[in-house]
């Protein structure tokens, strides 16, 4: 949209993903947008406490990277000049499921491992070179402002965060919440009457504890990672990843109150647990460049906007300030850059009841992600969340098509796809790929049957 058509102000508070994915959308519509954010943003790519997951194991999933480029012309050949690592998501990466390797193949799913402080800055890079936008750091959202009816919100009220600051208003046409899993509109839309949306959760009590090592050329035979998947039995899991820099990163994962252990002699027997020996490995003959660093994720939270009675006009919501996912299924980056597709697409129709179009839209595009959470975590008996007869039903299905994936690559391509969010998940429901499932299900029974037994330890 040419800068004639482009009128008003905007302001996105948070300037992490999911808030400059919103200010690229809003490049669109906009004259002038400002980006707040209480952190002091690094000018090089670093950790900040206003991401407690950054020093975390991070990648892109096939269709987060797709709209990146899509949103971003170049994004990936920066990523790449940066030193991140592409590469296909199936024969690339190796995913064990319920203790089971999927079997390898080429999927066409381009992935990208890099570090999340890698990722966000060229992602900032490219939003503060639009025109007409700025970001603003150290300034604290405090409250919105509205007019006398309450109908439309007006403006932020802000705390730059120095010494002897005193709070201002800045005063927009459109505010966005992109402030993430702690985010203060159900209690700010709370007291200017609209209530609370419900909040749907989904408790599984996970920890995560990241340590970065030096990669060598040798490591997982020169894949760039393996994913080993908690399953009921087993609370224990594993994801290492290739990134820049020449680091590899293991995260080793625990739910249901399971930790992994933080000296590396409690880290080695822990990762020996484990399908594969590839974090076991690395661990034993690595050198560390840090230290680990633990992450506590108690539930995923979805928060039902769209099912407020009445909405004030003016204001959005997005990211994890709408729904936070447990992160290891590396969803959230990807559904940001999607709702901010989402954003762009809806404003080049008309700003006429922004707010309703966005939070239904958006509801339905969480649908799939959400989903494949819900299937996930709520395997586990101790999970805590909403079970529907159609969720067991299809949960129990996806552990036939876990076996039978085991030896057939055409269905870990398809799985894919739905993890990737290029597909919707009745995709794995076709005649064709059901009949699949329940051939290569009742093989795989019949070879754990005479698989000799092993014991797990928790």
């Amino acid at each position: 949209m040419d800068s004639q058509h482009r009128h008003g102000h905007a302001i996105v508070i948070g300037g992490s993903i999911s808030g400059l994915l919103a200010a690229r959308a809003l490049s669109e519509a906009f004259e002038r947008i400002t980006v707040f954010d209480r952190d002091e943003l690094p000018r090089s790519p670093a950790a900040r406490r206003g991401v407690p997951q950054s020093r975390q194991i991070h990648g892109l999933l096939a269709r987060g990277r797709e709209v990146l480029e899509q949103l971003f012309p170049g994004f990936s050949d920066d990523l790449a000049e940066a030193g991140a690592r592409f590469g296909d998501l199936q024969s690339d990466l190796h995913w064990y499921q319920d203790g089971l390797l999927l079997k390898p193949g080429a999927s066409g799913l381009i992935g990208a491992g890099a570090s999340r402080p890698l990722i966000e800055h060229v992602v900032r890079t490219h939003v503060a070179s639009l025109p007409g936008v700025t970001i603003v750091d150290r300034c604290d959202a405090r409250g919105l402002t509205a007019t006398a009816d309450l109908r439309r919100i007006t403006g932020v009220r802000l705390r730059v965060r120095a010494p002897g600051a005193t709070e201002a208003v800045a005063y927009a046409d459109l505010v966005v919440d992109a402030t993430g899993r702690g985010s203060r509109s159900p209690v700010w839309l709370e007291d200017l009457g609209y209530g609370r949306p419900r909040a749907e959760c989904i408790r599984v009590r996970a920890t995560y504890m990241s340590q970065v090592y030096r990669h060598e050329p040798h490591h997982f035979n020169g894949r760039m990672g393996t994913a080993c998947a908690a399953y009921p039995g087993t609370p224990r899991s594993g994801f290492a990843l290739v990134q820049e820099a020449g680091r590899v990163v293991i995260m080793l994962g625990g739910y249901l109150g399971t930790q992994a252990p933080r000296d590396h002699d409690g880290m080695l027997a822990y990762a020996r647990t484990l399908a594969t020996q590839d974090y076991a490995e690395i661990i034993r003959t690595a050198t560390p460049l840090a230290e680990p660093v633990k992450m506590q994720h108690p539930a995923s939270i979805r928060r039902h906007y769209e099912e407020l009675d009445r909405l004030p006009e003016g204001y959005l919501v997005l990211g994890d300030a709408m729904c936070s996912f447990n992160p290891v299924y590396g969803q959230g980056m990807a559904v940001a850059a999607l709702q901010g597709l989402l954003l762009m697409d809806l404003l080049a129709e008309t700003r006429e009841e922004l707010g309703r179009r966005f939070f239904n839209a958006a509801a339905r595009l969480l649908d799939t992600p959400w989903g494949v959470v819900a299937g996930g975590d709520l395997r586990f008996p101790e999970a805590e969340g909403t079970r529907t007869a159609r969720t067991e039903q299809f949960s129990e299905y996806l552990t036939r098509y876990r076996v039978a994936a085991h030896d057939d690559a055409e269905l870990v391509t398809a799985f894919l796809r739905v993890t990737n969010m290029l597909d919707d998940p009745s995709a794995l429901m076709t005649p064709e790929i059901v009949a699949r499932v329940t051939a290569g299900w009742l093989k795989g029974r019949e070879e754990d049957e005479a698989r000799p037994r092993r014991v797990t330890a928790r």
